[in-house]
């Protein structure tokens, strides 16, 4: 079976993606046999443009229009029609769209984007009241990704690994409170690691409400969070004024038990070095000597 009209049905909805105008010309439907003869690398050269362009909502409108998504990314398909909390009158898949066409044209942002909601149509529960709960989704969604999903579509190294990533923890930033301590946020940025950049980018890309406010909280939110990292992260990589164990050499040479006393003392000798009167992360014996020589000045007389 040829792929010819796969081909070019794919090259169109790449098209439409760069011109929305051209979703009026869609060309004839290739069948499901046409769709499979297309090699991996072929599907994968016009998908990675087509998420990347300017407009990929038509685009991926365009994918679904000619029958791409049943055979590739039938995951992706099951989310069409299929309702949530937030879009009652609506469906996942254009929540979806709307949150590839809202985050950065980054390729594995775009990616983790389009399929961050996968785990959705098996993971929906419906209580007693009638509310809806997707419970477990996100573990779910990279769990599909790394059986099935990432191999169809031939991701590998990297790129698969930071999709699965952001799969797995795209719910993470959005469940941030300013009660957090600096202990939790360092522990959230920590366990990011290189990863942060692009989930609080696609956290910001997932907030789709139509309520104002609360989309503003949404969007606050992530900002606050994204501060409150960068001023820990500036924290952490400042040079520590002094080198480690200088409190039980202080304890040794001057007989301070560990108390107050001896954290003021600390202190004072991380504002001598702060004020550019002593040197940083220089030995030990380096403050004992000036401690020794400044004994009234640091209140050691006594």
């Amino acid at each position: 079976m040829s792929p010819t009209r796969a081909i070019e049905a794919l090259s169109w909805a790449v098209d439409v993606a760069s011109d929305p105008s051209l979703l009026a010309q869609m060309p004839e439907r290739p069948n499901p046999a046409e769709w499979r003869a297309i090699s991996v690398a072929e599907l994968r050269r016009h998908m990675d443009r087509l998420l990347v362009s300017k407009h990929p909502e038509p685009g991926l409108d365009a994918l679904q229009a000619v029958g791409c998504l049943d055979p590739w990314l039938p995951e992706v398909a099951a989310m069409v029609g299929f309702g949530d909390n937030e879009w009652r009158h609506k469906d996942v898949w254009k929540h979806t769209k709307q949150v590839v066409k809202q985050s950065v044209p980054r390729l594995e942002v775009r990616w983790g984007a389009l399929l961050h909601d996968i785990g959705k149509p098996k993971t929906r529960r419906i209580d007693d009241r009638g509310n809806v709960t997707f419970h477990g989704h996100s573990e779910m969604g990279a769990a599909m990704f790394r059986k099935r999903v990432g191999d169809r579509l031939g991701f590998e190294g990297a790129l698969r690994e930071r999709i699965h990533f952001l799969i797995l923890y795209h719910l993470r930033a959005s469940q941030y409170e300013e009660t957090w301590t600096d202990a939790a946020v360092r522990r959230f940025y920590r366990q990011m690691g290189d990863g942060l950049r692009d989930l609080l980018d696609l956290s910001r890309a997932d907030i789709t409400t139509k309520r104002p406010e609360k989309r503003r909280r949404g969007v606050r939110q992530i900002s606050l969070l994204a501060k409150r990292i960068a001023e820990l992260q500036e924290e952490d990589v400042k040079i520590a004024p002094l080198p480690k164990g200088l409190g039980t050499e202080i304890v040794n040479a001057f007989g301070i038990p560990p108390s107050k006393r001896l954290g003021d003392l600390m202190r004072r000798l991380t504002a001598a070095v702060e004020a550019g009167e002593i040197e940083a992360q220089r030995p030990a014996d380096y403050y004992l000597e000036h401690l020794a020589s400044h004994r009234s000045e640091y209140g050691l007389d006594h």
